[in-house]
């Protein structure tokens, strides 16, 4: 069994075991589907979502209301996004990643498995004195498998975030970063190249 709220456009492919279009309150709006969709089973999204075309998911994604996302992107299995999120073109995110509340991802993003994005800077503390705010990671960053971003922060565009690395500062364009103390170093030439994958040449040639 399967449970949609949706607009859908063509060639969308459901499987059993999801929930599309979940009315987190009476008023909500469906979910609108591009193009070319595949939701794997056990995932869960809320109405008031926006998707565009040539989108998937893993199995048991969460994607909560009021995200928008653009075309080409894929959500790995037991990945979270918990809504309130904008994210652009040809963005990959892999499996058990958490994405919180206010964070924007640009266009040529890979977001390695594991890494775990937040948004509260003193969590259940001062929570009259300011608001929650997650990263902004700009075009064609690469963030590898098991980083911590910090609340607040900037990931310039084309940067490179080594694996394991935790990211408590702004970011500069054409980084790399690395260490458990997020050491920031110039970008290596042969990592220049703005994110590509094979299956997006044809898109993107």
């Amino acid at each position: 069994m399967k449970e949609i709220y949706a607009e859908i456009g063509e060639d969308c492919h459901i499987q059993d075991g999801c929930i599309v279009g979940l009315k987190y309150k009476p008023d909500c709006n469906p979910i609108i589907l591009g193009n070319h969709i595949r939701i794997r089973s056990g995932s869960i999204i809320y109405a008031d979502v926006v998707i565009g075309d040539d989108f998937q998911t893993g199995h048991n994604v969460m994607i909560r209301e009021n995200s928008n996302f653009g075309d080409h992107i894929v959500i790995g299995t037991n990945s979270v996004i918990d809504g309130n999120v904008k994210i652009g073109d040809f963005v990959k995110i892999e499996s058990n990643c958490y994405i919180p509340t206010h964070v924007s991802i640009g266009s040529r993003v890979f977001i390695g498995p594991g890494v775990i994005l937040t948004n509260d800077r003193y969590p259940q503390k001062m929570r009259d004195q300011y608001k929650p705010l997650g990263p902004t990671i700009e075009d064609g960053v690469s963030i590898g498998g098991g980083c911590v971003l910090v609340p607040g922060i900037t990931i310039g565009q084309g940067s490179f975030i080594a694996a394991g690395t935790t990211v408590t500062k702004d970011i500069p364009p054409m980084s790399f970063v690395k260490g458990s103390s997020g050491q920031i170093l110039p970008l290596p030439e042969k990592l220049k190249e703005f994110n590509m994958a094979l299956n997006w040449r044809k898109y993107l040639a």
